[in-house]
């Protein structure tokens, strides 16, 4: 039953040409679940929410003319979406390439121990997954990136 208490404090929201084939493909290619589809009388959804794991993501159409799919304007995106994952990355990868995506960046370890890979979904959004496979602390990943963490 949804629980609008469980939902996360924020929502990334993307347009889509096509939202009923993004809702099957996002699902076959990437693992998401329909939470909820809010559809008018044809039948076209006019809000929805897709569940990976603690994360939702609203997929929709273009419903203004400051929103708008990648593909209708030149497959740019100004925003991406990153999902951590608990499942193993490089079958999560495989995965989501036999349904298409074109994968950007293949898995590969990052200093900080989490694995990731970034694709792009057919109507063009980029996406990324990273699945924690080594553990650090603060001073070992700054040190690993030769960066400094700070928190205010």
């Amino acid at each position: 039953m949804y629980d609008p208490s469980a939902r996360p404090a924020c929502i990334p929201a993307l347009c889509y040409l096509d939202p009923k084939t993004a809702f099957d493909w996002l699902q076959n290619a990437f693992g998401f679940e329909i939470e909820m589809i809010i559809e008018d009388r044809e039948g076209n959804p006019v809000h929805s929410e897709l569940r990976y794991g603690n994360g939702v993501v609203m997929i929709g159409a273009e419903w203004s003319a400051d929103h708008k799919s990648p593909a209708s304007v030149g497959r740019k995106c100004t925003q991406t979406v990153h999902m951590h994952i608990s499942e193993n990355i490089d079958q999560h990868c495989e995965r989501a390439r036999k349904a298409g995506a074109e994968i950007i960046v293949e898995p590969e370890t990052q200093f900080y121990g989490d694995r990731t890979y970034r694709a792009r979904d057919p109507e063009g959004h980029i996406w990324t997954f990273g699945q924690t496979v080594n553990v650090m602390t603060l001073a070992e990943h700054d040190k690993a990136g030769g960066v400094k963490t700070r928190f205010k």
